[in-house]
């Protein structure tokens, strides 16, 4: 058995091109042993999880939803928004909440403070997403690709 102290993993920052988009996460599943591109379930894990931090005024990603993929967020510390199809809602520590295949979400943090959460993920093989706002697919392979009649950029449409 392996154990790991999230509090000594490295938090791995990220911003798409123009800076929309971005966010901090501490990667445990990976941590744990999880290795993301194996079909073997003993190396891919049954689930993901990761601690993710949004700074005031980030989003952390396009709107979108999964084809397959379950994703459970909670709450840890901040405020925040979480957009979905009947509109955004208030969230805040101790809030949790899921989201199904085929669910759009998007997480924000329009507070002055960070936001902090769990998300946990099954992710299973063969997902793919769609993104409303620039109404396009991502289909998972090797590398990432987008389609609507030609390869895209994961951000192109969102900024």
């Amino acid at each position: 058995m392996k154990i790991i102290n999230t509090n000594n993993l490295e938090e791995m920052e990220w911003k798409s091109p123009k800076g929309k988009f971005g966010g901090f996460g501490k990667q445990v599943s990976e941590a744990l042993g999880r290795v993301r591109t194996s079909t073997d379930l003993d190396l891919r894990h049954p689930f993901d999880v990761e601690i993710a931090r949004l700074a005031p005024g980030q989003i952390l990603c396009p709107y979108h939803s999964h084809s397959a993929q379950w994703e459970f967020y909670h709450v840890i510390a901040g405020q925040g928004q979480v957009r979905h199809a009947e509109g955004t809602s208030p969230i805040g520590p101790g809030d949790a909440f899921v989201f199904k295949p085929g669910a759009a979400h998007q997480m924000i943090n329009n507070s002055g403070a960070d936001l902090v959460f769990y998300i946990i993920a099954d992710n299973p093989i063969g997902e793919t997403c769609y993104y409303p706002d620039s109404d396009k697919y991502a289909v998972q392979s090797t590398a990432r690709k987008l389609l609507r009649s030609a390869d895209l950029d994961y951000f192109d449409g969102e900024e």
